[in-house]
């Protein structure tokens, strides 16, 4: 279950990327994502209405809690993310810096939140690394004509959903997925709307292909990707959830390939090898870290036992 799970999230989470360079040739940034969010929100709002249970017990601090959290990980995260492609920054680049983002968490891990990682665990962080770098290397090569500091971009981005993980392991109370996510939602649908309409770019365009653009990032990167990303940390704790980031880049090259003619050629290739080894290594080493006499502690705990565990006795 947990591999289909995982293999689920890393197809549903880089096809966001594809989604944001279909949505970028027919409008602005701060368009496609609040027409990408304000419907989802108004849904997702009147679904809560139904499912008034999973809200019983949330404080006013629980529900800013995860306001905060829905501002960095999707309203901070995506707007450089889409900003990025609309400067000239290709799909695959940009899965490539948010591929930084395991090293980043697992380095923060520690002193952040007493979670023991293991040296089998950095030996496949930095083996991911070295994957995304060769994925790097072919994308760069090419050539986008993007500005030097548009590459900088989705670094805010990556940091900004490093910011949003922690502060939800942090967390003392278990909010459910669904509450979570009609938080996040409706936050970004308040942020990028005032967004749009600032800018004048609130109106949306009357071609199909937008549309068929939000549709596929509402279905597969919002309900799949987004919603995967949560369950799985809850499920198996920070540095095995980021860990599957290493293969955004490779796994969105060969998407711009299927639907974008992008070139796919050995280096990619390659990358992609490397990048599944990694996630075998790391999860190799949480297994091993959740054995006897290992120091395993904090929220996001590598045993999936230790986080369930912590979370029911708060």
């Amino acid at each position: 279950m947990n591999f289909l799970l995982s293999l689920a999230f890393v197809l549903c989470w880089s096809s966001g990327f594809i989604g944001a360079k279909l949505g970028a040739g027919n409008a602005a940034a701060v368009t496609i994502l609040m027409w990408r969010f304000v419907p989802l929100a108004a849904v997702l709002i009147v679904f809560a209405m139904v499912r008034r249970l999973s809200w019983r017990g949330l404080s006013a601090r629980d529900l800013a809690r995860q306001a905060v959290i829905g501002a960095l990980s999707q309203s901070g995260y995506l707007l450089t993310v889409y900003y990025a492609i609309q400067l000239g920054v290709s799909s695959g680049t940009t899965a490539l810096i948010d591929g930084v983002q395991p090293l980043v968490a697992g380095a923060l891990a520690g002193p952040l939140l007493r979670q023991y990682v293991s040296r089998t665990q950095w030996l496949g962080l930095c083996l991911g690394v070295s994957g995304v770098t060769v994925v790097t290397m072919a994308d760069a090569t090419a050539g986008t004509g993007a500005p030097w500091w548009s590459y900088l971009v989705p670094f805010l981005g990556m940091f900004s959903l490093v910011a949003a993980t922690f502060c939800e392991s942090r967390s003392r109370t278990q909010v459910a997925p669904v509450v979570s996510m009609t938080i996040h939602c409706v936050t970004s649908a308040v942020v990028f709307a005032a967004l749009a309409v600032s800018a004048g770019a609130a109106r949306p365009p009357t071609e199909l292909s937008f549309w068929a653009a939000i549709t596929w990032l509402v279905a597969l990167p919002t309900f799949g990707g987004y919603g995967l990303y949560w369950l799985i940390l809850q499920r198996s704790g920070v540095t095995e959830v980021n860990t599957l980031m290493f293969l955004m880049a490779p796994v969105t090259a060969v998407w711009g390939a299927v639907m974008s003619d992008e070139p796919f050629g050995p280096q990619t290739a390659v990358g992609l090898a490397v990048g599944l080894a990694a996630v075998v290594v790391v999860h190799r080493g949480a297994t091993s870290s959740s054995r006897p006499g290992r120091p395993v502690a904090g929220r996001a705990a590598a045993c999936p036992s230790d986080l369930g565990h912590d979370r029911g006795t708060r």
